[in-house]
């Protein structure tokens, strides 16, 4: 009996992953399907893409599944629309940050409350060591890529402008690349 309770388990832990497997990549999960069962996509397969038209193209389409394209702006920064806390805020990814870092105002913008007695933590800076308080966002997103309990940093609004979103989010992503001024988050 236990041993049929445990292979129906593998079975439905399975299967439940098989909708996340597809959202991810669509193009494999049906090549396996394919191989797997001989089926056949109903709809026509796409033509070889015409690499002249896609280069004159200066929008790019976002790519399917959880992934995000991001341009980098004329000083080659990448700014992005996130939600912290569900909340938009305007952030930099900078892969040389080890965390995410907010400024206090903004940490209070996305419900995060300090107190003075919370900036207890030295950490160094492009600008030289500061006091930060050590906090964990419950959830950060950019388009459809949202992770959970992110750890962070919050710093007194006169050391930093910008929120930056470091490697305590980046890291927790399947991938992320930059190529021809473009960065790509995949989850």
């Amino acid at each position: 009996m236990l041993r049929k309770l445990f292979i129906f388990g593998i079975c439905a832990g399975s299967s439940a992953s098989v909708p996340a497997l597809y959202q991810s990549n669509p193009h494999a999960f049906e090549q396996v399907l394919r191989m797997a069962t001989g089926w056949q996509p109903t709809a026509p397969q796409p033509a070889t893409p015409d690499l002249t038209a896609a280069a004159t193209d200066p929008a790019p389409q976002q790519p399917l599944g959880r992934k995000v394209l991001v341009q980098a702006d004329a000083r080659g920064h990448f700014l992005a629309a996130f939600k912290i806390n569900g909340r938009p805020v305007d952030a930099m990814v900078d892969t040389g940050a080890t965390m995410v870092a907010l400024n206090v105002s903004t940490a209070r913008k996305v419900g995060i409350s300090l107190q003075p007695a919370d900036f207890r933590h030295e950490v160094d800076t492009a600008n030289g060591k500061v006091k930060v308080a050590l906090t964990e966002i419950a959830s950060l997103q950019i388009g459809k890529i949202a992770v959970d309990h992110v750890q962070a940093v919050v710093l007194d609004d006169r050391a930093l402008q910008t929120s930056l979103i470091g490697m305590s989010f980046l890291q927790r992503l399947g991938k992320f690349q930059v190529q021809d001024g473009t960065l790509l988050l995949a989850q």
